[in-house]
Order: structure tokens, then C-alpha cells, then sequence
């Protein structure tokens, strides 16, 4: 996966227990803290991080290797993974969904803007026609397992959600090593199941959404979450500034540009960590109108939307589910 953090961290606040298990590490570009608990005590520290590199050669477009990688590049001896073929199909489900706000193959736009692994271009509006040419999850199709692009130009690009999606894969090995009470973050998206052993719940800590691009933000918001995922996506964190404009990570697929709306931040809460990270994306690039919409026809789907008013000043949208789980600012 490329160097791109989810751009609303999570803080985990744990209480005082007996024998948790504790495990950190770096992967795709990012970090990942698991903690859980195990009667038999086990470390599974070496299979995760299996599981991960495995992870990161299927969907990585920061590694050239990678098979992701080798699709972009045309590469017609690839066969995808399950890993991949999980990702395609579920992106295309929530491009559906979102009436193409969310949509991966906006790889071309991401590195002609500087957010990727490619080279940046020079911004101009032919420059991006001339990309939105062949941007559209229309135009790729997935045969068994190959890639079939109806224009070799278009690249894809999991990112926005595969991060997500890492941390289901690592929720399902854990239960099925009979572990059921542990919280996994990777990049900042998050699964918890079970419980802590003093019988709460995890809780874990949405950031303020102001611009900060080297270390952690105050805590705005602390939630309970059990057998749930919460993915925030906000545009605060990974941003350039090119004359003066300030320009955040997420293309809008319409237009080519960075989306331009009132919205800072978008957590999802979900019951898989892979929709909870791709419809939060989505919801970024809607702006409020249009997510509070989507929402509302989704009731799957829990969100805390954090925007800005006329005057610069912070407010709130909250779905009904997402108001029982909020245990503190």
C-alpha cells in the first residue's frame, strides 16, 4: 500500500488488565497496534506479519512487485488474489452506491496531483481532461481472474480503503485462532471485538480535524465500539499547497480535482473495517449535502460527520447509531 495514512487517527484508552497481549509493527507504509487477550498466551506476532507482506503484494502500488502493480503496468501474465478480487468487487459495489464519488480508478489523477508513488505533474485543466479520458470504473472489468481494461491507461488504486480491508483479514485470523476479545488498528482504521476483561468495551478516540501533517491531533470525540469497525477519512492530513491553495489527497472522480466541500472529517461505523474505510472516503468527496442523502437511503452505515460553518467554526452531523456509542469529548 502506498504512504498514505488515514487522515483522522484513532487513540486507544486502555484500562488497567490482567496479561493483554500487546503487538506493533509497521506495515503498508503505516503502523498497526493490535492488543488482545488469550488464555494460552500465545504471540502471533510472526503470522501476522505474514499475513501482512502477503497483504501488501497483492495491493500495494508503492511496490512495484506487487500485483496491483503489475495490472497498472499492463502486465497480462497477472492472475489476481482473493486479496485483490475482494477489493475490486467490493469497490465496485460502494462506486455504485456512491454514484462514482468513491472510485479507484482515480490512480492516474492521484500521482499527476503528487499523492501517489508517480511522478507530479504540472496542473494544468488539459492536463487533467486529458486523464479523465480514461478514469471510470466502467472501463475495467474483472474476468475470473484477470483484469480486463477497455483503455490501457487506466490504473487502479485500493488505497483509499485496503487498509480497511487489512484489518478484517487480520480480525478473521484472530478469531480463527479462537482469540475473541482484542482491537485491531491499522493506519488508523479500526475493528474491536469481544470486550476488554474488565467486561467494557474498547474505546477509541476520533481526532480534531485540524491541519496537521507530523504528529496526533487533541482527542474530539471517544466511543465504544464492540464487534464493530470505525474508519475516518478527513482532509487534514495529507495535503499539498501549490500557489498559494491548498489542495487536500482526495480526487473527486468528476471533475479531477481535489474535492472541494465544507467537510473535515467523515467517520464510518461499520460492521467490516473494508466498508467502513471505502464509504468514508466516499462520503469526504460528497460533501454534506449529498452524504447526509447517501446516508439516510444507507442505514448499514453509522457516521459522524465533522464540518465547517460560514465563520470557520466546527459542527456535527451524527446518524442515530452513531449518537449511542459516543461516551465522551
Amino acid at each position: 500500500m502506498r504512504l498514505t495514512i488515514v487522515f483522522c487517527a484513532f487513540s486507544f484508552w486502555n484500562f488497567s488488565q490482567s496479561t493483554p497481549i500487546y503487538l506493533e509493527g509497521e506495515t503498508q507504509g503505516t503502523s498497526y497496534h493490535i492488543t488482545y487477550y488469550d488464555s494460552s498466551q500465545r504471540d502471533v506476532q510472526g503470522d501476522i506479519e505474514e499475513i501482512l507482506a502477503d497483504f501488501d503484494y497483492s495491493v500495494s502500488t508503492y511496490n512495484p512487485y506487487s500485483l496491483i502493480s503489475r495490472v497498472n503496468r499492463n502486465d497480462t501474465t497477472v492472475k489476481v488474489d482473493a486479496y485483490f478480487i475482494t477489493c475490486f468487487n467490493k469497490a465496485k459495489e460502494i462506486w455504485k452506491n456512491t454514484d462514482g464519488a468513491f472510485d479507484p480508478t482515480v490512480y492516474p489523477l492521484v500521482n499527476a496531483w503528487g499523492f501517489g508513488p508517480g511522478k507530479k505533474q504540472h496542473i494544468e485543466q488539459e492536463v487533467i481532461d486529458s486523464i479523465l479520458v480514461f478514469v471510470g470504473f466502467e472501463k475495467v472489468e474483472l474476468v475470473g481472474n484477470k483484469v480486463v481494461k477497455k483503455d490501457p491507461r487506466l490504473g487502479l488504486d485500493f488505497n483509499a480503503f485496503a487498509q480497511g480491508y487489512s484489518v478484517d483479514v487480520i480480525t478473521q485470523f484472530l478469531l480463527s485462532k479462537g482469540i475473541k476479545n482484542f482491537v485491531v488498528e491499522i493506519g488508523g482504521e479500526v475493528y474491536a471485538h469481544g470486550k476488554m476483561e474488565n467486561n467494557g468495551c474498547w474505546l477509541v478516540g476520533i481526532e480534531e480535524p485540524t491541519d496537521n501533517q507530523e504528529t496526533n491531533n487533541e482527542l474530539y470525540l471517544i466511543v465504544e465500539l464492540e464487534n464493530r469497525a470505525l474508519a475516518t477519512s478527513g482532509n487534514y492530513r495529507k495535503y499539498i499547497i501549490e500557489n498559494g491553495v491548498r489542495y487536500a489527497h482526495h480526487i473527486d472522480p468528476k471533475t479531477g480535482y481535489p474535492a472541494k466541500n465544507n467537510l473535515l472529517s467523515a467517520s464510518i461505523l461499520a460492521t467490516e473495517c473494508i466498508s467502513s474505510d471505502a464509504n468514508a472516503t466516499g462520503v469526504l468527496v460528497m460533501g454534506l449535502e449529498k452524504a447526509t442523502a447517501f446516508l439516510q437511503t444507507h442505514p448499514e452505515l453509522q457516521a459522524y460527520l465533522i464540518y465547517s460553518d460560514e465563520n470557520g467554526n466546527y459542527k456535527v452531523y451524527q446518524t442515530p447509531g452513531m449518537k449511542s456509542i459516543i461516551v465522551g469529548r
